[in-house]
């Protein structure tokens, strides 16, 4: 498998066009949402579409896909048209931003895989720094992106690193969501630190449930039994 190819059970993602490619992150939140029946599902900067896809996959609903960058909506678009999920899937080049002032509907499911790097000095690719850098779509504003075009008993779900996720949480429950389910991610057993939280916002209370996962046995590419059932419906090789 080519680095401008990454095949999955159900769909094929073509990333030569897009500065990001097809990343574990992308696929652990992928595998950890539940569409539970959403109708209107909404993927914020999408990217090469592979969680778009990865939902579609599982659900029923209609899934709209945004991204700022050009070149990754072009990407997106391209790997939805030549999927067999291309009826449920639609992708626009827009900001969070622009999207929410204009989108005329709300969403049951809004999930992203955002930009977090905060402080950190900024790549040379300007397509790829701004995939990874977290001033292009500022936490307050996802928050207030999201928060204006999830309905009423709606979810937001989220993949962010430790540190990064403790400080979304804050903000996110001080401009009204409630985080109801936390998944904590380690890449291995002796490496103890979190490495990842996938985190799941509702508007309202409700009872709140946390795991934690570990990817890797002892060595590398090694994976652990919970990881394979967590992400067996995508990854050939599981």
């Amino acid at each position: 498998m080519s680095n401008t190819t990454f095949a999955f059970k159900q769909f094929v993602i073509k990333q030569d066009k897009c500065a990001m490619k097809v990343s574990t992150d992308a696929v652990l939140l992928g595998a950890w949402v539940i569409p539970n029946g959403s109708l209107n599902i909404l993927d914020i900067g999408t990217g090469t579409g592979v969680i778009a896809l990865m939902l579609a996959q599982k659900s029923k609903g209609k899934i709209h896909a945004i991204d700022i960058d050009k070149s990754a909506f072009e990407q997106a678009r391209i790997n939805f048209e030549e999927s067999i999920f291309n009826a449920s899937i639609t992708a626009e080049h827009k900001s969070l931003q622009e999207f929410a002032r204009s989108a005329g509907k709300k969403f049951d499911l809004v999930v992203t895989n955002p930009p977090y790097f905060v402080d950190s000095l900024k790549n040379s690719d300007s397509n790829r720094s701004n995939a990874r850098h977290a001033d292009v779509l500022p936490y307050i504003e996802l928050i207030d992106g999201v928060k204006a075009v999830l309905t009423e008993k709606g979810k937001f779900c989220l993949i962010l690193p430790k540190n990064e996720a403790i400080q979304f949480r804050e903000l996110a429950e001080v401009r009204g969501f409630h985080l109801s389910k936390l998944l904590r991610v380690r890449t291995t057993l002796d490496k103890g630190e979190e490495k990842r939280h996938l985190m799941q916002f509702e508007f309202r209370p409700t009872e709140f449930s946390e795991s934690t996962m570990v990817i890797e046995k002892d060595e590398r590419h090694s994976y652990t039994d919970e990881y394979k059932k967590l992400t067996e419906d995508y990854y050939i090789h599981f």
